[in-house]
This record gives structure tokens, sequence and C-alpha cells, in this order.
């Protein structure tokens, strides 16, 4: 098993996009990382939805139209509020393949300080960290345990892209991981992705899920 979580460990940690920087954070060892089966995401037994206060914008999950069990599949293109959730089809590597609902409940502001223990130096200087918070709930049937949920992408205020900013190993500001052991139908966990703002007069207003079957700008979008 850990064989098997350390090589999907590994493929989750491909650079997005031509703009994405990857930083490796001060803690343990991407090694003690992939030991350890349980993940920084949580996993409950029902979904919650509940949304983390923002200092960007902020909603509370709503299971309405899109959201809730039995909804109908997101459309390409579609904007939702924070907090609501998007049924898609999920599929990791060859063999993984499910059904999510995942609602993006908040966008935080960062400070450009929380970057320092990443030491990217001056690839970082002058930009501001946004925190993507998400939620994913497994509708399907399979067991997802040890997938990763990325190509979450941050949009600013004008609709171009931020920076990607792919961590590899512990950043206690955005945690992020492999859904943890046992993600059956019903579980719930939670999920970080960072976008970096060019400048503190500009800000990540929105967030894309362009992952299978979606195309980056015509994903799912919460703002």
């Amino acid at each position: 098993m850990n064989t098997r979580k350390a090589v999907r460990r590994l493929s989750g940690f491909a650079v997005v996009g031509a703009l994405a920087l990857t930083a490796t954070a001060c803690g343990p060892d991407d090694t003690s990382a992939q030991s350890n089966p349980s993940s920084s995401a949580s996993s409950t037994s029902a979904p919650t939805g509940a949304a983390t206060p923002s200092a960007a914008s902020s909603a509370p999950a709503d299971s309405g139209a899109t959201g809730g069990a039995g909804g109908s599949d997101a459309k390409a293109g579609q904007t939702l509020k924070l907090g609501q959730a998007a049924h898609v089809p999920f599929s990791y590597g060859t063999t993984t393949k499910g059904k999510i609902a995942l609602a993006v409940t908040s966008i935080e502001q960062g400070n450009p300080s929380d970057l320092a223990s990443l030491k990217l130096g001056d690839q970082a200087k002058g930009k501001v960290p946004y925190y993507i918070r998400y939620s994913v709930t497994n509708e399907g049937d399979s067991d997802l345990a040890y997938a990763s949920v990325g190509h979450m992408k941050g949009l600013l205020g004008d609709g171009t892209e931020a920076q990607d900013l792919m961590i590899i190993g512990s950043f206690d500001k955005c945690k992020s991981d492999e859904l943890p052991q046992g993600f059956t139908k019903g579980k719930v966990a939670q999920g970080c992705a960072v976008a970096l703002a060019p400048s503190a007069s500009t800000k990540v207003a929105s967030a894309e899920y362009w992952g299978e079957p979606f195309t980056l700008g015509q994903g799912i979008t919460w703002k």
C-alpha cells in the first residue's frame, strides 16, 4: 500500500500551467508524509458544507439547484456561488474513477509573509497568497482513498489566471493532501489550493475547477 500511495502522491504534484511555481515547505520531509496513511484533509461520514470565513469572500454552503445528493451533473462553463456544490465525474490516474460533489467554500487573502518558509526568493516578491478552500464529498461507489483533487485555479478580478503554487511537503496555512484512507461513499474531506495575486492591489476573486471532463477556461467557477 505504501508503494501504491507514494506513486500516486508523486503524480499529484505535476505543475499546472506555465505560470505555476513549485515550492518545498519546511517541515517533515516528503518520505515521512507518504508513510502516514492519514491525510491532512479531514474526513467525516456526512456532508457538512460549512464555509470558512474569508477575508476575500465567503458564503454558506448551499445544497440547492446544483447541490445535495442526487443533483444533476454540473455543466462546462457553469458559475456557482461559494459553498454551492457541483456534482462531477472524477478520475485519478488510470484506474480510479467515481463521482464527487465539489464546493469551493471560501477564498481567503493571506499575507505575503506566509510565503517566507517556502524560500521562493524573487519568485514570490510582491505577490500575495490566496487560499482556495474546498470540500469534497464522495457520491459514487468507488473508494477514492489516496486520490488527489487538483486542477483548482484562482482567477483575478478581470478573469485572468492567478499564479498557481504547488506545495510539496507541509504548509500549515493551506493544508492539502490526498484523500484519506477509506474515502468511501458519503465521506467528506476538506482541501486547499494556493493562488498568487501579482500585487496587493489585485485580488483573487474566484476559483475554477477544470479537472476532467472539463478544460481550463471551460470548467466550474465559484465566486
